[in-house]
């Protein structure tokens, strides 16, 4: 009895060890490749310090005159859909891209999103941010565009002198109207909200002036501000398109160190101090950048097997 006892025991940690292994999560890493009009690709990490790639495009780019996919954006919604937003043009572009999906498979038709519609001479709309308001039940795009002779040009050009829009949406068909999200007193590009704990938000972007060009924070209660409390800027210049995630109690914000041909990364546990982990971590030559976020392994196994790939790397 005693030995059948056990054997039922052994079975039960058997299974639950398989079950763990099973629900365990992985980070992807959404991604582009220049000159971006290829479309979607992932990463994929068990650690988020080590990074491998899905050879595969899951979503052509179709909408835009330009016909491009950049910086692509994606969040998931407490139904279980995830959405997808991107830059579908450099300039006279006023909308960004749209699509959804329920595997990161199998994709909807694509839209062409008019979020800067209300402002007639506006050039672009550029790097849009997925964040999900889980207080609000909705959903925030967040983008850079230039408006000319809106605000003080500093260093920059009129047709490169950003700020940062807004607009909110329930179910991806009607938006509130676009409006000014941001105006630090600079030009600003790839912003990312991040929220650390309620009533807690930090808002990682690019200081897009000619001086500058790298990467800081500011810090709200509420994920549409007012922010304020800006941190130095932490990355080198000539960096761009922070993407972050949280790893054990570490937050890491990787960007694009674009002269240096190479993915930098910072980890920090509070946005006000940053270690350099370039030399640490491992990515893609060619990955350009995108957002980060987790699914199951068996989604992970599901993406390799729609690109041809019969498991993940074993190195990871």
């Amino acid at each position: 009895m005693k030995r059948a006892i056990k054997h039922i025991i052994l079975l039960f940690a058997v299974a639950l060890m398989f079950s763990c292994k099973a629900s365990k999560s992985v980070y992807l890493f959404t991604s582009f490749h220049e000159p971006a009009n290829e479309g979607l690709r992932f990463l994929y990490s068990n650690d988020a310090y080590h990074w491998n790639a899905i050879d595969h495009i899951f979503i052509k780019p179709e909408v835009g005159d330009a016909k491009i996919m950049r910086d692509p954006s994606i969040a998931q919604g407490p139904d279980g859909v995830y959405h997808l937003v991107w830059t579908t043009g450099w300039k006279n572009d006023k909308g960004i891209g749209y699509a959804s999906s329920s595997d990161l498979i199998h994709w909807s038709a694509e839209e062409h999103i008019e979020v800067m519609a209300n402002e007639p001479t506006a050039v672009n709309a550029w790097a849009p941010e997925l964040f999900y308001d889980e207080d609000n039940k909705y959903f925030i795009i967040v983008w850079a565009s230039t408006v000319p002779f809106r605000f003080p040009k500093g260093h920059e050009d009129e047709n490169n002198n950003h700020r940062l829009y807004y607009t909110t949406t329930k179910d991806f068909k009607t938006f509130s109207p676009s409006q000014l999200f941001l105006d630090p007193g600079f030009s600003v590009i790839d912003a990312e909200i991040v929220k650390r704990a309620k009533n807690d938000y930090a808002l990682v972007m690019k200081d897009n002036t000619r001086p500058n060009r790298n990467i800081l924070v500011a810090f709200s209660n509420n994920p549409l501000g007012p922010y304020s409390n800006y941190t130095p800027r932490f990355t080198e210049p000539f960096s761009e398109g922070p993407s972050m995630t949280k790893a054990g109690d570490n937050w890491l914000i990787y960007y694009d160190s674009y002269r240096l041909k190479r993915y930098g990364a910072m980890r920090t546990t509070d946005f006000k101090t940053f270690t350099d982990l370039a030399d640490s971590v491992s990515v893609p030559v060619g990955h350009k950048h995108g957002t980060i976020f987790k699914v199951t392994q068996k989604q992970l196994r599901q993406l390799l097997q729609a690109a041809g790939q019969s498991k993940a790397a074993k190195h990871e």
